[in-house]
């Protein structure tokens, strides 16, 4: 089943105390800006008159416009409301500072857009502002225009210098708020696009997390299954042997001695087995043999070490072999090595096994029956069942195990052949 995409972020991240930090230092910077350019336009003379404020109003005018942008994004709204606010009363009043007051309108509406999360009210206070800027625009400008003594800009003319000037503001000013409102969504759309990427990427780095680990464990599964497979069938001959080694010691030694050679025999197949398995745990996979020691053809090997080891077992082989992907092969041969095992550790001294291998169109199975004493208590599934289930599982099959009705025991491993053929395309 696909996964969905995580959803995108709603809310930005909230500013960290860098950003708070920074602010302060913002409005530091602004107000010692409009400081000086209260003085220096007083120097210039500029909208300098009778009626213009003092200049303890200018500073005042100054602090009004810079000490709110030191909590612009903890407040935007009120900040941005304040500011223009303090721009409207200090340009009504004509006091001379021209350039700091414009840039704090401009931070204040970008704050606006970049920072609030409820779209609604950031659009709201913005546009308010906006439409309350032109409206007073367009008061002032009809008042300069009926105003008989201002003789600034002759009005002559449908095009004058006047009209002309009006203009440059009207222009100016959409410039301006449009620049201020674009580049504060802008920069919100933004942050929330990082936000989404960061949330991804580290959901990214908790799936490799998982995905790591779930590579372990399915490691340490294989490594215990493969262990228990060669250690079990080897040791479980080398029991049996042994005891019966014991059990003709006395009375005829010289059958002893072979069977002893058995018990020999078997412990060099098991470091045999163990000495590949661990060389293949220590080979880079790159450069690992992907060629193992066990397939199908050894079946009749297998079979032939059940018969020395005092389990009377019989192999039948039906249908044309087919070619077999190494892993099924692999498994297989395990599967039936396990049961092999298990029949002669819990069948009794009179057990015996059949082995079945079937080559059919749609399916290969494997049977392993085994005669024997029939379970008097529910069996509890032990490794030996836990690793032939898994094997059928990665060989993409299924497999049957239980006791039969009239004793022993039965298990059946089917794989379909498209797996089988599947698996060794894909290998």
């Amino acid at each position: 089943m696909l996964e969905s995409p995580p959803a995108r972020p709603t809310h930005r991240p909230p500013p960290t105390a860098r950003d708070l930090r920074n602010d302060v230092w913002l409005a530091a910077a602004l107000l010692l800006g409009a400081v000086l350019s209260v003085a220096l336009g007083s120097a210039t003379g500029i909208y300098v008159s009778e009626t213009t404020p003092g200049m303890e109003w200018a500073l005042l005018y100054a602090l009004g416009l810079a000490a709110p942008l030191a909590v612009r994004r903890r407040f935007p709204e009120i900040v941005a409301v304040t500011i223009a606010l303090v721009f409207f009363a200090g340009v009504s009043a004509r006091i001379p500072e021209f350039y700091v007051s414009n840039i704090a309108m401009f931070i204040s509406m970008y704050t606006v857009g970049a920072w609030v999360d409820n779209r609604r009210r950031a659009l709201y206070v913005r546009v308010a502002i906006i439409v309350g800027m032109f409206v007073w625009l367009l008061i002032t400008t009809f008042q300069a225009a009926i105003d008989p003594g201002d003789e600034a800009l002759s009005q002559a003319g449908l095009f004058s210098p006047f009209a002309a000037m009006m203009l440059i503001q009207f222009l100016v000013n959409a410039a301006f708020f449009g620049g201020s409102y674009y580049l504060g969504d802008r920069a919100y759309a933004g942050a929330l696009s990082r936000a989404a990427l960061e949330e991804r990427t580290h959901e990214l780095e908790r799936e490799r997390e998982v995905t790591a680990a779930q590579a372990v464990a399915l490691d340490r599964v294989r490594i215990a299954r493969e262990l228990h497979d060669v250690v079990a069938h080897h040791v479980s001959a080398m029991g049996v042997q042994a005891g019966a080694a014991r059990a003709v010691l006395d009375r005829d030694p010289d059958a002893a001695r072979r069977t002893l050679l058995g018990v020999e025999a078997s412990a060099r197949s098991a470091l045999h087995e163990l000495r590949q398995l661990l060389e293949t745990l220590r080979t880079p996979h790159a450069d690992a043999d992907v060629g193992s020691a066990v397939h199908l053809t050894g079946l009749p090997d297998l079979v032939a070490h059940a018969n020395a080891n005092g389990l009377p077992t019989a192999l039948t082989i039906v249908g044309d072999p087919v070619e077999v992907p190494e892993l099924v092969q692999v498994n297989v041969y395990r599967v039936a090595q396990e049961a092999l095992t298990n029949a002669r550790r819990h069948g009794g001294p009179d057990a015996a096994a059949d082995v079945r291998l079937r080559y059919g169109s749609d399916a290969i199975e494997l049977e392993v029956a085994n005669s024997g004493r029939v379970p008097t208590t529910p069996m509890r599934p032990g490794l030996g069942l836990v690793g032939m289930r898994e094997r059928a599982t990665a060989s993409g099959g299924t497999l049957d195990a239980g006791p039969r009705t009239r004793g022993g025991f039965l298990v059946r491993l089917r794989v379909p052949v498209d797996v089988a053929v599947g698996a060794g395309a894909g290998r």
